[in-house]
């Protein structure tokens, strides 16, 4: 399977000093992105579990309520080939809405098909904040 960059963009109701917790915290992505987020101190990760399997990875960059981004760890993975994650938050000038901008790097046949899981995973979002 092949690498490919998926880019979206979903509009969100809600301030992004509200919705940053929940894209750049543990116990905030585990309420609608993975089935649990754990923190290993020792390492400086946060080991997502998605349907039973466990993805590690490190903050790579964070700016407080604009954007923050993922690398995964793999051990058999090129340095310079890195699956990656980043969640930015955006502001509409002319309407003043909120959009999360998601960029993901990773291994995927369809990208129609990771749309609508994105799509899928921020409707779970805005329910949770009611928005």
């Amino acid at each position: 399977m092949a690498k490919q960059k998926f880019v979206g963009e979903f509009e969100i109701n809600a301030s992004k000093a509200m919705l940053f917790p929940y894209l750049s915290t543990a116990s905030g992505l585990s309420q609608w992105f993975a089935d649990d987020v754990n923190i290993d101190s020792f390492n400086k990760t946060l080991i997502f579990i998605l349907d039973g399997e466990e993805r590690v990875a490190k903050i790579d960059s964070l700016k407080n309520n604009q954007y923050v981004k993922f690398i995964f760890v793999h051990e058999d993975e090129d340095e310079d080939d890195k699956d990656f994650m980043e969640f930015r938050l955006e502001i509409n000038e002319l309407t003043q809405s909120v959009f999360i901008k998601v960029t993901e790097y990773t291994e995927t046949d369809d990208l129609d098909e990771s749309h609508q899981i994105w799509e899928n995973l921020l409707s779970n979002l805005k329910e949770i904040i009611g928005a």
